[in-house]
């Protein structure tokens, strides 16, 4: 078995249906009933869902200091909106959960391996 991480990527009108009085219900059931059935199938490693973009900080270090900015605010057409790390035999087995997140077809799924960690 192997560790895939599913980053799920939105665009901003998919995002604002999360506080939308008439699309939440839409939304968030949506989400619900994926992450349900991966957790179901014992694919489910761990993951969460990310507050909007305009509440992350970014860190670099340059110069010996540390230098801290408001925001990703990337000209970007789809935002991480959240991310879920699965268990599963293989690649086509994490491109299958990856169709059926709901925002697959409004926006994007990145799906990575997981780095093992490093044996001492």
């Amino acid at each position: 078995m192997m560790h895939y991480m599913l980053m799920f990527n939105e665009t901003a009108a998919e995002m604002a249906k999360r506080d939308h009085p008439q699309a939440a219900a839409a939304y968030w059931g949506g989400w619900t009933a994926y992450m349900g059935a991966i957790a179901q199938s014992g694919a489910m490693v761990s993951g969460n869902g990310l507050q909007l973009p305009e509440t992350a900080t970014t860190l670099r270090v340059g110069e010996g200091r540390r230098h801290v900015a408001d925001g990703p605010f990337a000209d970007t057409k789809e935002m991480l909106g959240g991310y879920v790390i699965i268990d599963v035999p293989d690649l086509d087995s994490a491109l299958e959960w990856a169709s059926r997140a709901p925002c697959a077809t409004a926006g994007s799924v990145e799906i990575r391996p997981v780095l093992p960690a490093p044996v001492h």
